[in-house]
Order: C-alpha cells, then sequence, then structure tokens
C-alpha cells in the first residue's frame, strides 16, 4: 500500500495542487501536525485523522508508515513535503515498513506563495534559510546567512521568531546588514493563503522591527531588487531596451 507524504501549500484548498487533492483522496487514513490538519479537514471531512502536537515528527511518521502497510495513507505538511517537511524523515525510517511505498507528492513552499503576494522577488538566485535551531545549530544558521548575504543573493527566511527565538530575526538581520545595504528591498508576508494574510514592503533596516512568528515569511532581496508599483521586484535581467 502507498504512503502518500503530501504538500498541501500554504492551506487554502485553492493553492493545493490537483495530484496532492488525489493523493489525499485516495487514502482512508489522514496523519500530520494538529495544526495541518486542521487546515485541511473542512475539505476532507470523511477521511479518518491522526496528529501529533510539535516535536512528535517521528512518532508520526511512524505510525503513518505502519498503517501504509496495510491502507493507503497521507502524511500532510504544508507548503512542500520535502522543504523543511517530513519527506526525508519518511525515507530515513522506511526501511522498517517495507511494505509501504513512499510517494512525495510536491507542494507549492512558502517561498513562491509568499513570494507571488509580494509579487516577484526570487525572480534571480536566491537561498530558503530556516531560522529555526531546535535541528539546525545556531552557528550554522549564522554562517548561512554569511555566506547569502556575502554572494548577494535574495533570501527567503522560514521561521523567523517564535516564543523561545524572539530575537532570531533581528539577529539574522544583523548579519545581513553587514554586507547589504540598510535601504535593501525587503517584505514579508504572515498567514499566507489563510484568514489574516498580511503583507508588507519595507526595507531592510526597518525588517529588524517587525513583530514576525512561525507562520511569518520573510524577503531579503539583493541589490537589484527594487519596488515597482508597491510589488517587491527582482530583476532576471532580461534588456528593456
Amino acid at each position: 500500500m502507498r504512503l502518500y507524504v503530501v504538500g498541501f501549500g500554504a492551506g487554502n484548498y485553492e493553492g493545493m495542487t490537483i495530484a496532492a487533492q488525489k493523493a489525499i483522496e485516495d487514502s482512508g487514513l489522514i496523519t500530520g501536525y494538529t495544526v495541518y490538519t486542521e487546515l485541511i479537514r473542512e475539505h476532507f471531512p470523511d477521511k479518518e485523522y491522526y496528529s501529533t502536537p510539535m516535536r512528535q515528527e517521528r512518532e508520526r511518521v511512524e505510525y503513518a508508515l505502519s498503517q501504509a502497510e496495510t491502507r493507503n495513507t497521507a502524511l500532510v505538511c504544508s507548503g512542500d513535503c520535502s522543504v523543511y517537511a517530513m519527506a526525508g524523515l519518511a525515507y530515513e525510517l522506511w526501511e522498517k515498513y517495507p511494505a509501504a511505498e513512499i510517494i512525495p507528492v510536491a507542494g507549492v513552499t512558502a517561498a513562491l506563495s509568499g513570494g507571488a503576494v509580494l509579487g516577484a522577488p526570487i525572480t534571480n538566485d536566491f537561498a530558503v534559510i530556516s531560522l529555526s535551531d531546535i535541528l539546525t545549530p545556531k552557528e550554522k544558521i549564522e554562517k548561512r546567512l554569511e555566506c547569502a548575504a556575502m554572494a548577494d543573493m535574495c533570501v527567503a527566511l522560514y521561521n523567523p521568531s517564535s516564543k523561545k527565538r524572539a530575537d532570531h530575526l533581528k539577529w539574522a538581520c544583523g548579519i545581513m546588514l553587514r554586507y547589504k545595504s540598510p535601504a535593501t528591498v525587503c517584505g514579508y508576508v504572515k498567514n499566507i493563503g489563510r484568514d489574516g494574510e498580511e503583507s508588507r514592503v519595507l526595507t531592510l533596516a526597518e525588517l529588524s522591527q517587525i513583530d514576525a512568528d512561525m507562520f511569518t515569511t520573510i524577503f531579503i532581496g539583493c541589490a537589484e531588487t527594487k519596488i515597482i508599483n508597491g510589488k517587491m521586484v527582482t530583476p532576471r535581467g532580461y534588456r528593456l531596451e
């Protein structure tokens, strides 16, 4: 039987791919982080659900794999199933559940859906970096931020702040300011595709002062990024004349 590891996008039904919808419909059991299962429950009310809170990722994935040995199961993730999500862990644990076939189903990650809200901030080379230091040492995150800033890449920041990491975004902006101008065009989107969506285009100097949370995606531009009619745009480099 199959374990579909499904990236369902930002959370709104319209942003879900047809492949994700079909995978969920083909599954008798839907498993996932509690917040994520609640986002899709209204669209698939007749399914059986199993959810676990934060920090119980291994238990969640192992349960999904065990169930997928006898019935089609969907392990749902927001955004894409392989971007800070469960596809990798499912493969790591797969050996103990040989009867389950793993089928990743790609979704629209926040760098893409959030970028569309702001305009076109990542039209050229960009990096995606999570500020969460639960699984990645803070020293390694700092090095990645520094290298991206030195290369003048556009950067999408995931998990910029939480109750225990209230100063992480300000810290990251400080690293960026070593190499980027305070006037660098930036932006953020909260609750992408959900109730209460909020976005703003601002400068790097202003960015460190915003009230971000785990449902905020941050966009830091490069030297070429500009504001066009209120939208954050990074030119690809096409000649316009």
